[in-house]
């Protein structure tokens, strides 16, 4: 499951710096994640390191975007070239 940055987001800049996939950038108000990228870090960390940074706690899981463990390890295969 990819990540989502909701609106309560303060634009802190503590995320974007964080992502091992690059997958998070500035949208037009708040910091947004692409869910093409967002691995919820599998394969670099046991846990997503933006919700860990994150001090107001407005990442949270997207229903849209539901996927298994070993799809978020073959996204991160291919997103590194260890595919």
């Amino acid at each position: 499951m990819a990540l989502l940055i909701d609106d309560s987001c303060i634009n802190c800049d503590m995320c974007e710096p964080e992502c091992p996939n690059q997958a998070i950038s500035m949208g037009e108000e708040i910091y947004e994640i692409d869910p093409e990228r967002c691995t919820e870090c599998v394969g670099h960390y046991d846990k997503p390191t933006c919700v860990s940074v994150c001090p107001i706690d407005c990442i949270d899981n997207d229903p849209n975007r539901v996927e298994s463990e070993d799809e978020l390890l073959i996204k991160y295969a291919k997103l590194t070239g260890r595919l």
